[in-house]
């Protein structure tokens, strides 16, 4: 397998120039392209439509390319809000057989795959973890993976909102608060990758431990909700010997929202497979895919903080903010993938992190 990784910086939710030059300039075969994430500059909040802009742009271009089948079979994951200096992007994920002659080595491999549609009551329940957890088991055998070799695994959930709700018994529901509920989808998607992985197991697991007892969880699960689907689509990245990928994936956890050395360890791990153990050779990082999240405690590092009190500004978009500012000093690159709440994603106030190197020539 042949994974290839195309970050493109991008002026506005459907700016595709970026996309286009490298297609046109036969850089870049959209017949390949199996998965897109990007950050767009929306509230990442329940009425955040330039998601579901950025995903119909998409589509409307890449099937003039590659036609309607095509580019329904891609895995589209649109993460809202673009806080503080991240800067909006894309990430195109290229999968095609290896080349004859191509010399296979530890590097990276990724799996696709999608649940089927939620109902309303489904929504942040056993159900969704259960149908989670088939699923990443699924993109898991694509890949040809062992859980051991996964690294990052992002999924794109639903969200409730008010429309659903109308002439529909609540009580069915986990909650009624359209915001609560992206955490709600958030959590049990991550769950279901931690049951998908051993971390969790589905045994212990109830359906009062969603979104309450955050002793459990993934780490390596990557949720993020939105308007614009029902289902859950699945991105599963690793690494494995049979990649001819010039590129490799690390990864470690945040503990609270200001651990460089989480950052710096998901960095030396990619940069472990990418012929960079050399200390006077620098890395080279393609993009940084993070979680972020305000701590639940009110408190990081033993210090109060407020953003849990704000009634102006929703906590996941300053906790974007604090990351993405932390992640980009790092890397010295602002066009850096943060997501926003993560429920079972890392340990409470923490979250995933992985990095994405390419080898050097």
């Amino acid at each position: 397998m042949q994974v290839n990784v195309f970050k493109i910086a991008q002026t506005s939710p459907d700016d595709l120039t970026g996309l286009d030059q490298l297609i046109q300039t036969q850089r870049l075969d959209p017949a390949t392209i199996v998965a897109i994430l990007g950050k767009t500059e929306g509230n990442g909040c329940v009425n955040d439509f330039t998601r579901g802009f950025a995903i119909q742009t998409l589509k409307t271009y890449l099937r003039s390319q590659i036609g309607a089948d095509l580019t329904n079979q891609i895995v589209y994951v649109m993460s809202g809000g673009t806080e503080g200096v991240l800067s909006p992007h894309l990430t195109v994920f290229t999968r095609q057989p290896s080349l004859p002659g191509a010399i296979a080595q530890q590097g990276l491999v990724l799996g696709i795959s999608r649940t089927r549609d939620f109902q309303p009551e489904e929504i942040g329940t056993l159900a969704m973890v259960d149908a989670v957890a088939a699923g990443v088991g699924e993109a898991i055998a694509q890949a040809q993976l062992v859980p051991q070799e996964v690294h990052f695994v992002q999924i794109k959930c639903p969200l409730l909102a008010s429309s659903q709700m109308q002439d529909y018994d609540t009580q069915r529901l986990k909650t009624t608060d359209t915001y609560k509920s992206m955490g709600y989808s958030r959590g049990a998607a991550a769950l279901g990758v931690a049951v998908a992985l051993g971390e969790v197991s589905r045994q212990v697991l109830t359906e009062a431990d969603i979104c309450h007892n955050y002793s459990l969880y993934s780490s390596v699960a990557s949720a993020s909700a939105g308007i614009e689907l029902h289902n859950c689509e699945i991105l599963v990245l690793g690494n494995a010997a049979h990649s001819t990928s010039p590129f490799a994936i690390g990864h470690s956890v945040m503990q609270h929202a200001l651990d460089t050395a989480a950052v710096m360890g998901a960095i030396q791990a990619a940069s472990d497979l990418t012929n960079s153990r050399d200390n006077s050779v620098k890395p080279n990082i393609v993009n940084i895919l993070a979680k972020a999240e305000a701590d639940p405690s009110g408190t990081i590092l033993h210090c109060r903080h407020t953003m849990l009190d704000d009634s102006d500004v929703n906590h996941t978009r300053m906790a974007r903010a604090v990351v993405g500012a932390v992640v980009a000093s790092v890397v010295q690159d602002p066009m850096v993938y943060v997501s926003g709440g993560s429920e079972h994603q890392g340990p409470a106030g923490g979250g995933p992190i992985a990095a994405i190197a390419r080898r050097h020539r």
